[in-house]
């Protein structure tokens, strides 16, 4: 009991002076919440970019990657866009064959391109829908879960039929109480009919995943041709492959395109790990500009504390000799004061952590910015102030249990 005792006390004690003068409690823990406010409200933006990356942005897996003609990742440069514009020739129907034939690194390699088209049903319009011509293994190298019906052939492809896979949009507007399974609809001016719908997939920054039609890309090429905009999707034949397997179409393409060695690529090859390096990279800056932020307000705050508690030891200097002359210890004086700091800025830590909360809730729900506020950014926050209570609280602490007893009760209170 004697060493839980000194302990209790000094909480009931910080308790106490937080609650009988609450402006200054307030004042003084201005800067730790305001650190801490920030601390979270950073983290809960990473962390939910993380989880919303991960689930949404790349549909690519582990194993996959795109061959484009060209990416940017990370900082947008204007000069390289118009190099790469007037550099890397358009993919083709060609090289996608030939890569296609010569893998052999690859479970599957299909290949996709997309355009703005209106779609119509019975009068009904929506306009500006992304159309994209698919072969038939998107959907399993995509990983597009199916609602109702089925995904695109490799029959409907060679035979240029006028099939269709629409997303979870279109089938709200068209088809909001009937099974659109075989239903026609109108797609660029031309008729098709539904085979499948797709899961409901959600919104990437606000703008919808769901507003789609897959049409057959051999169907889509005589439709406007296959000059524009191909792509090729491709997963590697298991992850310990996934390198080797970029290295080798990179290659493969680099022979058909006839270009030698000191040549730089005419093409692009984006995968799942390229766009985390590149969110991590941009997430870093992020922290460090964050951590420099906080360190200030962490600073400011432990320095306001410590006068406070300076102050405190001033007034407490006659009950400080009371408690010596009725046998406490050096000790228990440091430890009381050290536990009323640590509570002082950890209260602070939790005001924090609580706006922070706020924030990422109004956040979260009236942007489409996908805060989510992890566990470990609540115990990284509450023990972050507490820490810095107790450190700036050590030299005030010490001061009160050097205090000579017969001077500190000299003291008038």
């Amino acid at each position: 009991m004697r060493r839980t005792s000194p302990f209790r006390e000094a909480i009931r004690v910080a308790a106490g002076s937080l609650r009988g003068s609450k402006l200054r409690s307030f004042l003084t823990l201005l800067g730790i919440i305001l650190s801490t406010t920030t601390l979270i409200a950073v983290m809960a933006v990473i962390h939910g970019m993380d989880v919303y990356i991960a689930q949404n942005v790349s549909d690519m897996g582990a194993d996959g990657f795109r061959v484009v003609r060209m990416a940017f990742i990370g900082e947008w440069d204007p000069k390289k866009f118009l190099e790469y514009q007037k550099k890397n020739p358009q993919l083709s129907r060609d090289e996608y064959e030939f890569v296609r034939q010569r893998a052999t690194m690859l479970r599957e390699i299909g290949m996709e391109v997309s355009r703005r088209a209106p779609v119509h049903y019975q009068g009904e319009r929506s306009s500006e829908v992304n159309l994209q011509g698919v072969s038939a293994n998107i959907g399993s190298i995509s990983n597009i879960q199916t609602a109702q019906g089925r995904f695109l052939t490799d029959s409907e492809n060679s035979k240029h039929l006028n099939a269709a896979f629409i997303g979870n949009d279109l089938k709200e507007k068209f088809f909001p109480n009937i099974d659109p399974v075989g239903k026609p609809i109108t797609i660029a001016g031309r008729p098709f009919t539904v085979v499948g719908v797709a899961k409901a997939q959600g919104n990437v920054f606000g703008q919808s995943r769901d507003n789609f039609a897959m049409i057959p890309i051999e169907t889509y090429f005589r439709m406007f041709g296959a000059r524009m905009g191909i792509r090729y999707n491709a997963v590697a034949l298991d992850h310990s492959y996934h390198l080797r397997a970029q290295d080798e179409v990179r290659m493969l393409l680099r022979a058909y395109r006839r270009l030698g060695p000191r040549a730089t690529d005419t093409f692009a090859i984006v995968s799942s790990d390229s766009l985390s390096s590149a969110w991590d990279r941009m997430t870093g800056a992020i922290a460090a500009t964050a951590v420099a932020v906080v360190s200030v307000f962490m600073v400011v705050g432990g320095v306001v504390i410590m006068n406070i508690m300076l102050a405190v030891v001033t007034e407490r200097t006659h009950e400080i000799g009371i408690r010596k002359s009725l046998g406490a210890r050096r000790a228990d004086i440091l430890n009381q004061f050290l536990v009323e700091s640590s509570m002082l800025s950890g209260s602070g830590g939790v005001a924090g952590v609580l706006i922070a909360w706020v924030i990422t809730v109004v956040v979260r729900n009236a942007t489409p910015i996908p805060m989510a506020m992890p566990a470990s950014a609540i115990l990284v926050g509450v023990g972050l102030s507490c820490a810095v209570g107790l450190f700036f609280g050590i030299y005030p602490a010490r001061r009160a249990s050097m205090l000579d007893p017969i001077e500190a009760l000299r003291v008038e209170r």
